[in-house]
């Protein structure tokens, strides 16, 4: 017999139990949403209206009341947008645009920003302010820059608002991507509201192919080299060597590469089924050559967005080369601010943006030497781009995922002046599902493209019975070797 009061208390926001792509419930509320987006797929009003449903409940079971922040936040964007495109008057755009920009960074900044600031006023003596403590709401930093960059780009006349506000509520709460992105542009995802729901095995291929890889990245890669082995490493490096400490930080590359980008692909798979394509959020990051060709593969979305809303009206690379450089400093400080209220992230901030410009002048002398061309042929001198960019962003890594400067610079020390190598055997005795996992992912990421897209095809080209049965499989997989504990994707906080 049905429990009536376990079913509901399933259903209501559980602050211990946060709705997961890769959890039971997840799977439950995901089918149950394909019946009903199935049943009015022929009425573009009907697909709005249950996605929007669907989307808010779902953001309703993972932060509660903080639902009513999409709406608010959407109310005001969507008035604000069609105000501004209305405006005759310059200044009046201006001024509207202004607040706008305001009100969404003024929101961001209470629930995100005002303990950090507190502390540092009380850190100076101007005060004795006690933290508020507040509760970040889920996915906060994502939408805002979506309403950012929709009321920016109404203002500088390239995208026309949009004329029925449950298409931007739609827009906005997109479940597969609310939470953890990618961030989507208003340009790229509002036509497609209004084209038929055709659904060809492409794309049913590519969704599942994006699903199961997310899924496998998530579940099997990320999180069980975290839970298992790197937050062993960073809770204390003193207990582990210098080379036990190394491999926790190649650990931690491999872990928020596989937790992100999976739960990315995910959400793009899922997108995929329903009928909308989002751009790929990234494309094998560590294969790059270069910091500047890092960023142009790492979370595509938030470097691109940095770019058009804050590199390019700074002046970008237009107003001479030290204030290019100076541009770039500044984009990257606010994209670690971004992150999280902590010097830790500003710095992990600062020295990308410094290694930007830095790699800016390297091209600028290749270039002026007629280097670039003998250099872009040496497959030996991308090799060593490639290890040295991808140490470099591991010793990034360190700021940003410990918790303090010290907590870092101990790790750091404990490399340098405490290696001890002859204890690799030990460690892989140790260790040994995790090392092995660990090459698993990998030689995964440096697999070339074509690999992935004889995946997608074949996929592609099963019946849909054996499709379901493909699926079907690959959970009760992962349910066999999916951790007890859960494990909350690391880009929730931001």
């Amino acid at each position: 017999m049905i429990d009536i009061s376990k079913l509901l208390s399933q259903l209501l926001y559980n602050p211990n139990d946060p709705v997961l792509f890769n959890s039971a419930f997840f799977i439950y509320f995901f089918a149950f949403f394909l019946l009903c987006y199935q049943l009015v797929s022929g009425s573009k009003t009907g697909r709005v209206w249950v996605f929007t449903l669907f989307s808010l409940y779902f953001f309703y079971k993972a932060c509660n009341y903080y639902v009513g922040l999409v709406i608010l936040s959407a109310i005001v964007d969507y008035n604000l947008s069609h105000w501004i495109h209305r405006s005759t008057s310059a200044s009046k755009k201006k001024a509207l645009l202004v607040f706008s920009i305001l009100i969404n960074i003024g929101m961001l900044f209470y629930f995100k920003y005002t303990d950090f600031f507190i502390g540092i006023v009380n850190d100076i003596g101007m005060g004795h302010f006690r933290p508020l403590h507040l509760l970040l709401p889920i996915g906060i930093s994502f939408y805002t820059f979506e309403n950012l960059s929709y009321t920016i780009d109404v203002y500088r006349g390239e995208f026309e608002p949009i004329e029925d506000f449950m298409d931007y509520l739609f827009f906005l709460s997109f479940f597969p991507k609310l939470m953890m992105g990618p961030i989507v542009r208003a340009a790229d995802f509002i036509p497609q509201i209004y084209k038929p729901y055709h659904l060809d095995a492409t794309d049913v291929g590519k969704g599942m192919a994006l699903i199961i890889s997310g899924l496998f990245k998530k579940v099997v890669i990320s999180d069980f080299i975290y839970l298992n082995f790197v937050q062993y490493i960073f809770d204390d490096p003193t207990k582990h060597t210098g080379f036990e400490c190394l491999m926790g930080v190649y650990g931690y590359a491999l872990v928020i590469y596989c937790d992100f980008s999976g739960y990315s692909d995910m959400a793009i798979g899922i997108a995929r089924w329903t009928g909308f394509k989002i751009p790929a959020n990234f494309d094998s990051p560590y294969q790059s050559a270069s910091i500047t060709e890092f960023w142009r593969r790492w979370h595509i979305s938030l470097s691109s967005w940095l770019r058009d809303y804050i590199y390019i009206p700074l002046g970008g690379n237009r107003k001479g080369t030290v204030r290019q450089y100076i541009n770039l400093a500044l984009t990257m400080l606010i994209g670690g601010f971004w992150h999280g209220a902590s010097w830790n992230f500003i710095f992990w901030g600062g020295m990308h943006g410094s290694a930007l410009a830095v790699d800016k002048v390297r091209l600028t002398w290749l270039k002026a030497t007629g280097g670039i061309q003998r250099a872009g042929l040496s497959k030996v001198y991308r090799l060593l781009g490639i290890l040295f960019t991808f140490h470099f962003v591991c010793f990034c890594w360190i700021f940003f995922k410990a918790t303090t400067f010290e907590a870092a610079w101990t790790l750091i020390r404990q490399i340098v002046y405490n290696f001890q190598p002859d204890v690799w055997l030990e460690f892989y005795q140790g260790y040994a599902q995790v090392v092995w996992l660990m090459l698993l992912g990998y030689f995964l990421h440096f697999l070339p493209v074509r690999s992935e897209d004889w995946f997608e095809r074949s996929l592609s080209r099963v019946p849909v019975w054996a499709g379901v049965l493909i699926m079907v499989s690959f959970i009760w997989l992962l349910a066999q070797v999916k951790t007890l504990q859960p494990m909350i994707p690391i880009y929730f906080q931001f």
